[in-house]
């Protein structure tokens, strides 16, 4: 369970960092198609609360059975970012909002590719023994 829930959260923080980075040229490039509500605030705030609840459950649940907290040091530190993004990055600017969310997301992805491997190992490990 804890894979699919990694494999999600990869995903959400991925496209976290798309938006970050293609949303602008977007916008700039076809702003007739609607990616105004994409521009949206609230749009964020839902991708880091989807970010929040898939990371939370697989790397709890992962870090119960291989133990290895790093990576949900690695997570946590990243989720700590996501929110800072969102709750004060519009009061520093921009750059500074994207920068926080660019880095959040690229340590949630390092503590779920750790988690997923991990928790890959033990599954295997478990399987050899029966």
């Amino acid at each position: 369970m804890p894979q699919h829930l990694d494999k999600l959260a990869i995903s959400i923080s991925s496209l976290c960092i798309m938006h970050c980075l293609l949303l602008p040229i977007g916008i700039v490039l076809i702003p007739s198609i609607g990616l105004q509500t994409l521009a949206d605030e609230a749009f964020h705030q839902m991708l880091v609360v989807a970010v929040l609840l898939t990371s939370c459950s697989a790397l709890f649940i992962g870090c119960r059975r291989h133990k290895a907290w790093r990576v949900l040091a690695w997570g946590l530190s990243g989720l700590l970012l996501l929110i800072a993004a969102v709750l004060f990055g519009h009061d520093f600017g921009e750059r500074f909002e994207k920068g926080l969310t660019l880095v959040g997301s690229l340590f949630v992805i390092i503590g779920h590719v750790q988690n997923y491997r991990l928790c890959k190992q033990l599954a295997c490990a478990h399987n050899h023994d029966e």
